[in-house]
Formats: structure tokens, C-alpha cells, sequence
């Protein structure tokens, strides 16, 4: 009876976690999953409640659980809590990703044919759509490099890397491209970085235990113009938490919308049907418009997707999932994010409900 921890957190987060949540529910009760749903406050709906953005008990339950389900945490009225560590974004995620040994987030970028026109890219460069997978290591660098310090005058990050760190994360962006098309640019800025240095030298002694696959550099800068320039060219881009992070939303944008970005962070604990993670959209809480109504809950839908492939070994359930995404988006349904104008666009609600019912056909079973 797989466990799933849903934390739906702050601004926008309930709503889109809602609709996620329906679709698993859904998919449940057609292919016979006997799932658990657990709720759990964490970010800033935790701090209101608790004073702190991740309690005791919101822990105790993730790693009781064989995936993780979040919506979004943080919003403008946290930013001037005293304490940086009781914010939501540093007191919640970042200590989730490291008591949880969540080191691999990854982030695929694709873009449906169908959203061809909420691209920003010329049609020829997008024609037939888009598929990369960015993988991005999560627990070390700028955001976890210690020692840091804000006097008021100045301030002080530090980047941090070890062999071991990114061995691991470079053999889940190889083992990654075996299942695409086994291609990996590894981006970092090794013409200015010590740790960029080390990473490309680790990467390509990793590299010769995969001959199967295609292993390129690229610098970070050149890598944010390439993408926006010639995206097909990238299958795996491997990279390290900051670059990461800046490019996966760069990439994401390639897509139409951030709200159509999903995403799994994954680490070596494994479960029953295969490894522990956390799942999540890779938009923020969008305080702006929270209780609207009209967020785009479908990359929280399709990191539920991801969940059942990842965490419960279901292939099938995840491909009817994203088979039903694709087939909503066919029809021409959008939310406001991805409607291009002269399109009518449909509420969170309403997205969830065109999704559910694309999933209402009876599961056939396998020969």
C-alpha cells in the first residue's frame, strides 16, 4: 500500500495540488494502486501554524512515505521574517532536499505540438516540439556551501563541490540518456570556477563508464543562447544547482509556460516498486493569484505522472496521465498561461475536471 505525503503549502499550491491529487485518485481506482493520500502542512501555512515552515511532524511523515507530492511554499508576506531560516524557501525546501538525501532534480522540458504556438520561439525552430531533460544536482553548491554571512555591508556565499557529489549526479544524467537519446552536455563555467574545473574532469572520468553515450561540455552562458537558439540539439543537459536551477526555468519558458514544467527530486533510498522522491511543479507559490482560480495545474498533474513512474514503478499509470494531458491539450482547452489570443481560457478547476475525464476510458489490461 504505496504512501504518498501531499503537502500542497502556499499560494497557489493548494489549488493546483488539488487537481493533481483528484487525477491520482482517479488513476487509483483504474489500474488497482491502493494508494494512501496523506496531507501535511509545510512552508508558510506551516509557520502560521506552527512557527515553523517545516514541523516535526511534516518530517516524520515524508520519510515514513514512499513519495512526496508539493505544491509551492513562500509568498511576499514571509520575506520579512527575521530569521532567514524559518522562511519558507530556506526553512522548508532546502532542509526537505537535504534530510531526505535528495541530491538528482530532474526537470524535463517539453513542449507539446499542440502548445507549438505559446512558444516565444520562431514556429521553425520549435516545429515537431521539444524534448530536453535537465538534469540538475540539488544538494550542494551556492545554496548549501557554508560558511555564509550578510552583514549589511557584506555578504558571503560559498561553492562547495566534491568528487563524490557530482560522480552521483552525473550517473543519473548518463543513466538518464541511456533511456533517450544518449546524448549529455554537461554545462558548467570552467574558464572561471575551481569547482566548474573538478566538475568537468569528474564528469568525463564517469563519462568512460558509458562509451554508449555522447558526452559534450558547454559553458553556462553559451548554454542559456543555445537554448533559446537551437534547443533540439540538447537530450540530457547535466549541470550543478544553480546553473540548474536558472536554466530548467529557461527551458522551461521554451515550453510556453512554467506551468507546464514538472518535476522529481531523487535521491538512493529506494521503495518498494523503486526510489524515494519528491515531486513537484517548478513554479513558485504565485501569491499574485492565488484563490482565482485560474493557475495551470498541469505540471503539477504530470509531476504526479512522474511520481508513478519514479517512486511506484508504473509506467502505464504515468503514460495515461501524460497520454491525457496530451490529449486535452489537443482539444484546445488552455489556462490563461498558455492561451494564445482569440482563446478562451478555462480556470484550474476546470483543467483538472478535462483531465480526470480523459481518463475516464476503462483500463485494458496488458497481453
Amino acid at each position: 500500500m504505496p504512501t504518498i505525503a501531499v503537502l500542497a503549502g502556499d499560494g497557489i499550491g493548494p489549488e493546483i495540488v488539488a487537481e493533481a491529487v483528484r487525477v491520482l485518485e482517479r488513476i487509483d481506482e483504474r489500474f488497482g494502486l491502493d494508494l494512501t493520500l496523506k496531507e501535511a502542512l509545510v512552508g508558510g501555512a506551516a509557520y502560521d501554524a506552527t512557527g515553523h515552515p517545516l514541523p516535526p511532524d511534516t518530517l516524520e511523515l515524508c520519510r515514513a512515505s514512499d513519495a512526496i507530492l508539493l505544491g509551492a511554499v513562500g509568498g511576499p508576506k514571509y520575506d520579512a521574517i527575521p530569521d532567514p531560516d524559518l522562511r519558507p524557501e530556506r526553512g522548508a525546501l532546502l532542509p526537505l532536499r537535504k534530510h531526505l538525501g535528495l541530491f538528482a532534480n530532474l526537470r524535463p522540458a517539453t513542449l507539446h505540438p499542440a502548445l507549438a504556438a505559446a512558444s516565444p520561439l520562431r514556429p521553425d525552430i520549435v516545429e515537431g516540439g521539444l524534448d530536453v531533460l535537465v538534469v540538475r544536482e540539488l544538494t550542494g553548491g551556492l545554496y548549501f556551501g557554508q560558511p555564509k554571512s550578510n552583514d549589511g555591508e557584506k555578504a558571503l556565499d560559498t561553492c562547495v563541490y566534491s568528487k563524490a557529489e557530482i560522480v552521483r549526479i552525473a550517473r543519473v544524467g548518463f543513466e538518464a540518456a541511456r533511456s533517450r537519446q544518449k546524448r549529455v552536455c554537461s554545462v558548467d563555467k570552467a574558464n572561471v570556477l575551481e569547482t566548474s574545473r573538478l566538475w568537468r574532469t569528474v564528469v568525463h572520468e564517469v563519462a568512460k563508464d558509458y562509451p554508449d553515450v555522447e558526452v559534450s561540455d558547454m559553458l553556462v552562458d553559451n548554454c542559456a543562447m543555445q537554448l533559446v537558439r537551437n534547443p533540439r540539439q540538447f537530450d540530457v543537459v547535466l549541470t550543478e544547482n544553480l546553473f540548474g536551477d536558472i536554466l530548467s526555468d529557461e527551458a522551461s519558458m521554451l515550453t510556453g509556460s512554467l506551468g507546464m514544467l514538472p518535476s522529481a527530486s531523487l535521491g538512493e533510498r529506494k521503495t518498494a516498486t523503486g526510489t524515494f522522491g519528491l515531486y513537484e511543479p517548478c513554479h513558485g507559490s504565485a501569491p499574485d493569484i492565488a484563490g482565482k482560480g485560474i493557475a495551470n495545474p498541469l505540471a503539477t498533474i504530470l509531476s504526479a505522472a512522474m511520481l508513478l513512474r519514479y517512486s511506484l514503478g508504473s509506467d502505464e499509470a504515468a503514460a495515461a496521465i501524460e497520454t491525457a494531458v496530451a490529449s486535452v491539450l489537443e482539444s484546445g482547452l488552455r489556462t490563461a498561461d498558455i492561451a494564445t489570443p482569440g482563446q478562451e481560457p478555462i480556470g484550474t478547476r476546470a483543467m483538472g475536471d478535462a483531465v480526470v475525464d480523459a481518463l475516464e476510458l476503462p483500463h485494458q489490461p496488458r497481453d
